[in-house]
């Protein structure tokens, strides 16, 4: 909580006008300059603005201001304030780039997309604090500064940490599925491996050369039978 009451010179107006406070009383706890308040009691400043009772918004008792005009010395005391407010939820939004280093984002760009091509258009603009259209000219070389840019490493610019850089790195990786190799000879189909042993199934060329060799047989077969029958005539 602030050790000043809302709105200090109006504040210090109700107290000059409504109480018989000293000026440096007023002026320690309104923290104004009591030069400042004297001018407010001598109408020379704060014309026109209207007091503010500091009891009424809680910021100050009946029995503080009483404790104060019997004693000069007192100090007055800002009561504490019986509502809590919530803390102001931290907005999200694309990172913030001084304006001395906004022109270096096109080439940290260019660095994260050379050296890093897994990693998503959102996590770049994370990462530098850049929009899509840009990274899509630095990508699509159509950027306006495209043909003087030279890729440097946002660390090193200071736009990101190396911990933000490495972790939105390992991140990528993770969701990329890996990529599949050649692992060597692959399993045999499952008509291979339940066939018996006994089985024996030819190919087509070894059929043909079955049927040659059962051909030549036969007709070997039949050459003899006619020798025989002719060596019977003679």
């Amino acid at each position: 909580m602030s050790n000043s009451p809302l709105m200090p010179k109006a504040t210090a107006v109700w107290l000059v006008d409504n109480t018989a406070l000293s000026f440096d009383q007023v002026a320690d706890f309104t923290k104004m300059h009591p030069l400042e308040v004297r001018a407010i009691a001598d109408g020379d400043a704060a014309q026109g603005i209207k007091g503010m009772d500091p009891i009424s918004t809680g910021q100050l008792t009946r029995d503080e201001i009483e404790k104060g005009e019997k004693d000069p010395d007192y100090r007055l005391k800002l009561s504490e304030s019986r509502v809590v407010l919530p803390p102001a939820a931290k907005k999200k939004g694309p990172r913030y780039t001084p304006v001395s280093r906004r022109h270096e984002r096109p080439s940290a760009i260019l660095w994260l997309v050379r050296n890093h091509p897994e990693l998503k258009d959102a996590q770049i603009m994370r990462l530098v604090g850049t929009t899509k259209t840009t990274i899509a000219a630095v990508r699509d070389r159509t950027h306006w500064n495209a043909s003087t840019l030279t890729p440097m490493d946002p660390v090193t610019l200071g736009l990101c940490s190396q911990i933000e850089l490495d972790f939105e790195v390992q991140r990528a990786a993770k969701e990329k599925p890996a990529d599949q190799q050649y692992g060597g000879a692959t399993l045999l189909p499952a008509s291979e491996t339940t066939r018996q042993d006994g089985e024996f199934e030819p190919t087509e060329k070894q059929q043909d050369d079955l049927n040659v060799d059962a051909v030549f047989a036969k007709l070997k077969t039949i050459g003899g039978k006619k020798a025989e029958e002719e060596e019977d005539e003679r």
